[in-house]
C-alpha cells in the first residue's frame, strides 16, 4: 500500500477549500475537487493500485455534492473499516466574511441559490456542526490572506523549510529567438566570451566539456557565477516563504547554444546540491542558426 496520507477537505462554502486543495497540490498531493463521498473509497483504491505509486492524496467534499454529501459519514466509516487512515481538514469563516466574499464573487450559495444568503450560511454551519466536531484540523480563514492560508496548510501537512517543495525550472534560450514568456527571473549572459567564434567549439554546445571549460574557466564567468549563485541562495527561500512553489529561471545568450547552456548546467548542479527539485530545458540548443522553434512565442526585442 503506497498511500500514506489522505486529507479530506470540507467546511463552509466560501471558506477557502479550493485554495487549500491547490496548496496541497503544490506540495505534491494528488488532488480531486468536489468528489461525491460515495466515491472516496474507490478513489483511494485507485490511488493504491496506481502505477504512479501515489503517497499523498486530497479530496474536497462539501455541500456542492447535494444529496450525495449526506453519505459522507458512512463513507468515512467504510474507510476506517477498510484500514485506510485519513485526516479531516475543516475550513470555516465568520458570517460577515462569508457574506462579503459571496458579494465580491457574485456567486450563489449552494444552500440558498434563490434565497437569503445569511440564512444559507447559518443552515450550512448547523448542518456541518457534527462533522466539524470530528475534524482533525480546523482553520478559520476569516483573517487569513491566500498566502497565509497556504502557509498554514504547509504547517499542517508539510515540512517547514523543506526546500524540495519548490520546483525550479532552468531554461536556456537565445535572445535572437525571443524571451520565454513564462520567465520569473531572466539573466543575460551575453557579456561572457562567445565560443561561437572559436572554430573547434562552434558546432558544439554548452553541454560539451570543451565548451563548458571555455565558458566557466573565464575569470569574469567565475566571478559572475559566485555572485549569481549567492543571489539565488538568498532569494529562493524568500520566494518559498511567499508561497511560490514553482519558479522559472531563464538564462539567455545570443543563440542559446553555448554560454546560456553552460551556465544553466552549472546552476542546476548547484541547486540540486542545495536540495531543490530542479529540471533543465535547453530551448534553442538544436536550432543552430535556423529559424526559432515554431511552438515558441517571442516577445519583441529592443533594437
Amino acid at each position: 500500500m503506497y498511500l500514506q496520507n489522505l486529507v479530506i477537505i470540507t467546511g463552509l462554502s466560501g471558506s477557502g477549500k479550493t485554495q487549500a486543495l491547490q496548496s496541497l497540490e503544490d506540495m505534491g498531493f494528488f488532488c480531486v475537487d468536489n468528489l461525491p463521498p460515495s466515491l472516496i473509497e474507490k478513489f483511494v483504491e485507485l490511488c493504491v493500485q496506481s502505477e504512479r505509486k501515489i503517497k499523498k492524496a486530497a479530496v474536497v467534499c462539501d455541500l456542492r455534492g447535494g444529496e450525495f454529501f449526506s453519505s459522507l459519514n458512512q463513507s468515512l466509516h467504510d474507510l476506517r473499516k477498510a484500514g485506510y487512515h485519513y485526516e479531516i481538514l475543516f475550513l470555516e469563516a465568520s458570517d460577515e466574511v462569508l457574506v462579503n466574499r459571496y458579494k465580491e464573487s457574485r456567486r450563489r450559495h449552494p444552500i440558498s441559490p434563490q434565497g437569503n444568503l445569511l440564512e444559507g450560511i447559518h443552515y450550512e454551519r448547523g448542518f456541518l456542526a457534527e462533522l466539524r466536531g470530528n475534524a482533525h484540523k480546523i482553520i478559520d480563514t476569516s483573517d487569513l490572506t491566500s498566502a497565509q492560508l497556504k502557509s498554514k496548510i504547509r504547517e499542517f501537512f508539510g515540512v517547514e523549510n523543506d526546500l524540495s517543495r519548490m520546483s525550479i525550472s532552468l531554461v536556456s534560450f537565445g535572445f535572437k529567438y525571443g524571451i520565454p514568456l513564462d520567465a520569473d527571473i531572466i539573466m543575460d549572459v551575453r557579456f561572457l566570451p562567445n565560443p561561437y567564434y572559436i572554430s573547434e567549439l562552434k558546432a558544439l554546445s554548452g553541454k560539451d566539456k570543451q565548451v563548458r571549460d571555455y565558458v566557466l574557466t573565464n575569470q569574469t564567468a567565475q566571478e559572475f557565477m559566485k555572485k549569481f549563485l549567492a543571489m539565488l541562495e538568498y532569494v529562493l527561500p524568500h520566494y518559498l516563504t511567499e508561497g511560490k512553489s514553482h519558479l522559472i529561471i531563464c538564462i539567455g545568450c545570443t543563440g542559446g547554444q553555448h554560454r546560456s547552456v553552460a551556465i544553466v548546467e552549472k546552476t542546476a548542479d548547484f541547486l540540486r546540491r542545495e536540495n531543490y527539485f530542479c529540471t533543465v530545458y535547453h530551448r534553442d540548443i538544436s536550432t543552430n542558426g535556423k529559424d526559432a522553434p515554431k511552438h515558441e512565442k517571442s516577445l519583441p526585442q529592443n533594437p
